[in-house]
This record gives structure tokens, C-alpha cells and sequence, in this order.
């Protein structure tokens, strides 16, 4: 058993983490909850009965028995607090980004190895539905050598409020940083990257429309968002020297999150959508097959982390993959846009 905590209280924590960590009570056990402001009402739900909220952080960080804390507060705070936490002895999970800048996550790498822990980023998205889908048909070969792959994370959002901050309260940092790590765990690090971000709403909001483009020799992946996308792209579109793959609806995780539903319920994240795999066969023959959805789940980041503390396996998201992420959305905001670089 492995005895959490939680830095954070807010909608990262009771959306995308406790909802799936408290299903998980043979393999963790959340001990202890901090954040600046309490939120009493909330501390009050059924769900969280059982659970100690903390007055102070030094509450967590003197607790022999928390091995693990993980960080859910706003992104210009994740190195102070992950930092803190690995000075004491504990394995650390960081909410998206990891930090906001890359001599910060080299720091906190660093710093975990001479203290024998684990620190890593949170990346759910890697357990998404249609991602997952989208790795299964590039992996069963059927599509040939990849040449192309398109990634959409868009919205329709028209009006937006003036929030000027920094770079990474902006798309890139705050969704690109998901789209970005899916394209990593599948080709690695790219040769070159060509960017392009726009502010379109509110010019002196950070940027709300990006696009990226990873290079590979033949291959190019790309990345994209926008709040200004009222008929959807595909999610995913994969062109092989053999075929083509097309999947529409993002998973629906994040869809039954908001609406209350729960990863325990049998309605949670219902997704019938089936994806488009075409391709021709080695005698030259046309085959469609349409590609059910393979099944999402965010708590596979917590699985993944338990069985890295547990026995040791490599972490799910390695050091390479954590920096070149960290590396690529820095260097975004040190060019003038668009711009093409060539990575080191």
C-alpha cells in the first residue's frame, strides 16, 4: 500500500486525480490534502471522508508514512512544492506542465536521483480512448511507414475574458503539452520542430492558437489547437505509404468527469464512436475496417506509478521524453513566430 498526498485542492485534483485514485484503495491510500485556502464544503463530501486536511504543507512533508505527493497547484508553484517534497524524501507526481521551465525540470530530475525517489509529470492524455485507438492501428503495421500525423485538441470558444499572464497559462503550455508528450511516447524526439502561435481572441491574453510541427525525416507530426473551431477536425488523421487511419470524438473521459459521472459508473466515458482504418494489403487489395474504441482510463498513470515504486520498472514517462516536452514549449516563446528549429 502506498500512502499518498495531495498538494492541491482544486479542479485538477478532484477531476482528474482522486476521482480514479479512490478506486484504486488496494494500491493507494490517500492520507492527507493541502492547499493555501481550505475549502470546507468541499472537504465535507462523502467521497472524501476519511482523508486528513492539512493546515500546513509541513504536515505532509513530516508524515514517515506519505511516500508519495502529488502536485495539483497552479504551474508557477510546481517546482517550489515538487522541489520541497523530493528535499524530503518523497516520490513526486507534478500536474501538466511539470514546470515551467526546462533548467527547473532538470533541477528536480537531478535532485530525485540523489535523493533514491521517483519524480514525474502527469500525462493522462497518453490514456485517452482515441489516442490509444490511434496507437493500436499505427502499431499493427497495417498502415505501412507513417508519413503523416495530424492531432487535434480544438474548441469553439468565440469570447474570452482578458487574463493576460504568463506563457504558460496560455494553449500551448496548458494543452500542447499534452498533444506534444502523445507524439513523443510514439516516434521519441524530433529532428526539427517548426512552430506558429497566435493570440485571436484577446491580443494580450497568452497565446490561444497553436500549431507545431515535429520532424522525423519522412515523418511529420502535428499539432494543433484552436478556440475557434466550430465544425471539428478529426482528433486524429495518420496517412502510412499503405493507408490511412481517421478517428473523429475525443475520448469522453473528461465529458463524464464534468458531468459528475464517475470511473466506477457503467455509463462513464461511453464511447461508440469507431474509427476508420484503410489500407491496401500486400496483393494490392483494399481493406476498411472500422476500429472500436480501446478503452481509456487516467488511473493508468497511477498504475503505471505503482508499479515503478513497487518494483522498480521504468516510469511511464522517461527523463528524455519529460525534458524534450519541457525543451520544445520553452523554446516556442524564445523565437519569433513561426519559426523553425532545429533541436540539439
Amino acid at each position: 500500500m502506498i500512502y499518498s498526498a495531495f498538494i492541491g485542492f482544486g479542479k485538477s485534483a478532484t477531476r482528474y486525480h482522486l476521482p480514479y485514485v479512490l478506486t484504486r484503495k488496494n494500491k493507494f491510500s490517500v492520507k492527507r490534502i493541502f492547499d493555501v485556502v481550505r475549502n470546507p464544503q468541499r472537504e465535507r463530501l462523502p467521497e472524501y471522508q476519511g482523508i486528513q486536511f492539512a493546515d500546513n504543507v509541513d504536515e505532509i512533508l513530516n508524515d514517515p508514512q506519505i511516500t508519495l505527493v502529488t502536485i495539483c497547484t497552479r504551474p508557477d508553484s510546481h517546482f517550489h512544492y515538487a522541489k520541497l517534497c523530493l528535499e524530503h524524501g518523497k516520490n513526486v507526481l507534478v500536474e501538466k506542465p511539470f514546470t515551467t521551465t526546462l533548467e527547473e525540470a532538470k533541477t528536480l530530475f537531478a535532485l530525485a536521483k540523489e535523493k533514491g525517489v521517483v519524480v514525474s509529470p502527469f500525462q493522462n492524455r497518453r490514456f485517452d480512448s482515441c489516442f490509444l485507438t490511434m496507437k493500436q492501428a499505427i502499431e499493427s503495421g497495417k498502415l505501412g511507414d507513417i508519413v503523416e500525423v495530424e492531432s487535434h485538441f480544438d474548441y469553439f470558444r468565440p469570447d474570452a475574458d482578458l487574463q493576460p499572464g504568463g506563457a504558460f497559462d496560455g494553449a500551448f503550455y496548458g494543452l500542447g503539452v499534452h498533444t506534444l508528450d502523445q507524439m513523443l511516447s510514439l516516434f521519441g524526439r524530433p529532428q526539427q520542430v517548426a512552430y506558429h502561435l497566435r493570440h485571436l481572441r484577446q491580443k494580450a491574453n497568452p497565446d490561444d492558437t497553436f500549431e507545431a510541427q515535429l520532424f522525423y525525416g519522412d515523418l511529420k507530426a502535428i499539432i494543433k489547437t484552436s478556440h475557434l473551431v466550430k465544425v471539428p477536425y478529426p482528433k486524429f488523421l495518420v496517412h502510412g505509404t499503405k493507408g490511412s487511419f481517421v478517428r473523429y470524438q475525443i475520448d469522453q473521459q473528461e465529458t463524464s468527469l464534468k458531468a459528475g459521472i464517475m470511473p466506477d459508473h457503467p455509463d462513464f466515458a461511453a464511447d461508440n464512436q469507431c474509427a476508420l482504418l484503410e489500407y491496401v494489403d500486400e496483393q494490392g487489395n483494399t481493406h476498411t475496417e472500422h476500429l472500436p474504441p480501446v478503452k481509456g482510463d487516467y488511473g493508468r498513470v497511477y498504475d503505471a506509478l505503482y508499479e515503478t515504486l513497487t518494483t522498480g520498472v521504468a516510469n511511464y514517462v522517461s527523463e528524455v521524453e519529460a525534458l524534450t516536452n519541457l525543451e520544445i514549449l520553452e523554446t516556442a516563446f524564445h523565437q519569433p513566430s513561426p519559426a523553425l528549429v532545429t533541436l540539439s
